[in-house]
């Protein structure tokens, strides 16, 4: 298993998880489970065909049971209480469950090939210890046996939440863990997010038929089941009052359903795209604004697809449950009691998962700011796209604003820090969040805009279902703009150095200008100039940093700029003489694109008649 330290994953380390172009594991995965609605327990089998494609013999394998963390004393529970600013939704909560609501998960049998496997059960990880090591290249087939009772719901997973949904069952079975370049990735649940591998799905529910379902996948047997998939031509026949639902999910990392007896299901069609499903509680309230979400969602696959990449599943769900919003493979859990704006947005946050967590799939534990902050990127334009009178200003100031706030905080900790492993909540929350954001919108400002949108295109593209790290972005941007960026995901991804670029001095002189700037923070960056002039007009001008070996090509604004020689990345000072007078103000990044800690020191005004050397 592989050991987590409570330190930071440094980048150049990270660069061995690039897999857009190497190896990875592949699956298939048949479950068939049936759940009691009186006693909340349910039992299942699980058949995994499990192909390995490493160069590494396998002796032991690891997979995670998420629902052991819903118990006293687990470590999602000792931490939920032990951190300095506790989830409201968990604090105490797990601590106080009774037996009956409490989560649990285990394997009674595991055969491979037929012959049973030695386990250990380690909280929410289990061990098995191979009778016959899987060598590379060959495959082996698990069969495993296992029971569980649903917990109250308490984060994410679990029965009744707070709207009323029965059943959210979210790291609800066995799941295989990753086993890529670094290793078995057998993280326990603590109460961040996931990594999962590739495979195809195929998952026969059992359970009351009063119940409707919502599940990832496709459901194989709508005519059997109704519930508005179909009109139930094949009714299934049994005497116990109960359906069996059939799903087929292909080429998902993990598979997540939902259950309730008044769910009400509604459906859109994207033109050229998926069919959009959504269930919610048959509640008079909820109508309004429910109704109204299906045509903003079709417009937001819509944008997606044309700005980001093509969603690639025939099929997306939008379920009422859990305990916020929280996204799965083809579907969501959204609590649904919501005015319009909220509920449009947390349904637009959780669908644009669908491109960063969902297909792409990064390591969330490890890296989780590739999948929050790229969507919440990508989010901002979409809500600006569907509410165009809503915002001011950028589409993506808030995240520079929030940005500013977590570096001025002692919540800031480097990007590369594990997602469990953050001081705080709040500083989890910024870094992978509004960090995460900012960090490239940022970045198009290095590149440009329009340069940084076909890199996002050709990252999906070419990383899609290859589970990409920071270095797969970093390539694709380098190969789109034909710059060196090394510098910049190093130093955003691992450190939490300070930016601060200063006007240090003007020299006017009787036909000409020279303007001295400083570095006055150890983050390195190339700088935008506004030279102003008495008469009004503005010239621009950008000093590339040595370290991009070429400069910006495309520039912001659709005004014409200037590009100067590079700053040499060693030099404190950069100087710079342009022969023009009636300057009437300097200013270092006149657009606020970058994170400057210090905007006091970024621009100097020269009234009428100044001569010799001004300082600030």
């Amino acid at each position: 298993m592989r050991t987590r330290l409570l330190l930071p994953i440094l980048f150049l380390a990270s660069t061995a998880t690039a897999q857009c172009n190497g190896w990875q594991q592949a699956i298939k995965c048949a479950i068939t489970v049936e759940l009691d609605a009186q006693t909340h327990r349910f039992t299942g089998t699980e058949r995994l065909w499990y192909r390995n494609n490493s160069p590494d013999t396998l002796h032991e394998m690891f997979f995670h049971l998420y629902f052991n963390a819903f118990q006293p004393g687990s470590e999602m529970d000792v931490r939920s209480r032990t951190i300095v600013d506790p989830d409201p939704r968990v604090t105490d909560r797990i601590l106080r469950l009774a037996p009956e609501e409490q989560g649990d998960l285990h394997c009674t049998e595991v055969r491979q090939q037929g012959r049973a496997v030695t386990m250990e059960h380690m909280g929410t990880v289990l061990r098995l210890r191979l009778g016959k090591p899987i060598a590379p290249g060959k495959a082996s087939t698990l069969e495993i046996d296992f029971a569980g009772q649903v917990p109250l719901q308490i984060r994410r997973s679990g029965r009744d939440n707070a709207e009323g949904v029965a059943y959210s069952m979210t790291q609800w079975y066995p799941k295989v863990a990753v086993y890529d370049q670094r290793g078995w990735h057998a993280d326990p649940y603590v109460g961040r997010e996931f990594y999962g591998e590739w495979g195809d799905y195929d998952v026969r529910i059992t359970l009351d038929s009063a119940f409707t379902v919502a599940a990832t996948g496709v459901l194989a047997n709508a005519k059997e089941i109704g519930h508005g998939y179909a009109p139930c031509t094949k009714p299934q026949k049994r005497t116990d009052g109960k359906l069996t639902w059939h799903f087929k999910a292909p080429r998902v990392h993990d598979f997540a359903w939902a259950a309730d007896p008044g769910y009400v299901q509604t459906t859109a069609q994207v033109p050229g795209g998926p069919l959009l499903r959504f269930f919610r509680k048959n509640k008079p309230e909820l109508a309004a604004n429910w109704e109204q979400l299906p045509d903003y969602m079709v417009r937001a696959v819509q944008f997606m697809d044309r700005n980001f990449g093509k969603y690639p599943w025939p099929e997306y769900s939008f379920a009422q449950g859990g305990d916020g919003g929280m996204e799965y493979p083809m579907m969501t859990l959204i609590t649904g009691e919501r005015r319009l704006g909220s509920l449009v947005g947390v349904s637009v946050h959780e669908l644009l998962h669908s491109w960063y967590y969902g297909a792409l799939a990064s390591d969330e534990l490890s890296y989780p700011w590739m999948d929050e902050g790229f969507t919440e990127y990508a989010g901002s334009e979409v809500m600006r796209d569907l509410f165009p009178n809503s915002g001011k200003g950028r589409v993506h100031a808030e995240a520079l604003d929030a940005y500013l706030r977590l570096a001025a905080s002692p919540d800031h900790e480097p990007m590369s820090v594990a997602a469990d492993h953050f001081a705080t909540n709040r500083g989890y929350s910024g870094t992978a969040y509004s960090k995460g954001e900012f960090f490239l919108d940022q970045l198009g400002a290095v590149i440009g805009d329009s340069t940084l949108h076909r890199g996002l295109r050709r990252y999906f593209k070419s990383c899609a279902f290859k589970h990409p790290g920071p270095v797969d972005v970093q390539r694709a941007m380098e190969k789109e703009s034909g710059l060196q960026l090394g510098w910049y995901f190093d130093e955003w991804i691992n450190t939490t150095r300070n930016l601060d670029h200063a006007v240090r001095e003007v020299r006017l002189h009787n036909d000409s200008i020279t303007v001295t700037l400083e570095r006055k923070g150890l983050m390195l960056m190339p700088v935008d100039v506004a030279m102003q002039k008495q008469d009004g007009t503005v010239l621009l001008l950008n000093i590339p940093l040595s370290l991009m070996l070429g400069a910006r090509v495309e520039q912001p604004g659709g005004r014409e700029w200037h590009s100067l020689p590079p700053w040499q990345w060693t030099d404190p000072t950069y100087s710079f003489t342009l022969p023009m007078a009636g300057i009437e103000r300097i200013e270092v990044d006149p657009f606020g694109r970058q994170g400057d800690s210090d905007r006091t020191n970024d621009g100097i005004s020269l009234p009428p008649g100044t001569q010799g050397v001004v300082r600030p």
